[in-house]
């Protein structure tokens, strides 16, 4: 793990995070007093549920597993964090311990921001603290839409969907390498490991062929319109 101070890519990624994107350049200044970003090669424990919640964070590239654990030491995973996004906010509003335990996936940097500074700040400014709200409250609403729209397609065209969402190209055979644990996957769209492997034998016959972590597709054009169709190919 590195730490260091911020860059220019971290405050790009900062600006663009949903919590904090409405605010006005001097209140985002109060906010980031003293925030530092972390460098994870390696898979990492962030925190565990009872920690004292001293900051919240925002994730600048990779992506933070959130999860709680069963009695027999299982994970549960509440969600998966991606780029841009933050986590952990509520916490330090409320008792000031994360509710959660989070791990950082190998290649994730990340900014932590102090609780203290964003408390500060809103004791200093308490417009801070709405449009805070403001801009979360647009960004949750979005997502709540897009989450109803991919729970309402068949398990084969959520993982249709999620797999064009790794690559930018638009026609022709494509490589492209999931970026975390096929059980993760599974349960941020929404199914279970069991569905996800079904997912992917269905889609086999659309050119989708899965090696480990590595998803050839065939023909990404012919997968963008199965993503359109009304009926799953069986």
């Amino acid at each position: 793990m590195r730490v260091s101070p911020l860059s220019d890519g971290d405050l790009i990624a900062v600006r663009r995070s949903p919590l904090l994107s409405g605010l006005e350049e001097a209140d985002l200044v109060a906010v980031l007093e003293g925030a530092t970003a972390r460098f994870f090669q390696t898979e990492t424990w962030l925190f565990g549920a009872g920690d004292p919640a001293d900051r919240l964070f925002i994730v600048v590239n990779g992506a933070v597993r959130l999860f709680i654990l069963k009695p027999d030491g299982e994970e549960t995973i509440i969600e998966v964090v991606g780029a841009d996004a933050s986590f952990a906010e509520a916490a330090i509003f409320s008792p000031a311990t994360f509710p959660v335990n989070a791990v950082a996936m190998a290649g994730t940097r990340l900014v932590g921001i102090a609780a203290s500074s964003v408390l500060r700040a809103l004791r200093d400014n308490s417009a801070i603290g709405l449009r805070m709200l403001t801009s979360l409250g647009r960004w949750e609403a979005r997502l709540m839409t897009e989450l109803r729209r991919l729970k309402a397609l068949p398990p084969a065209q959520r993982l249709a969907w999620y797999l064009l969402g790794l690559t930018t190209t638009t026609h022709g055979a494509i490589k492209v390498l999931l970026p975390f644990r096929k059980s993760v996957i599974a349960s941020r769209i929404g199914m279970t490991p069991e569905s996800f492997s079904r997912a992917l034998v269905r889609l086999r016959r659309l050119g989708i062929e899965s090696r480990g972590q590595l998803v050839e597709i065939g023909d990404v054009a012919a997968l963008r319109e199965f993503c359109r169709s009304r009926v799953a190919p069986r």
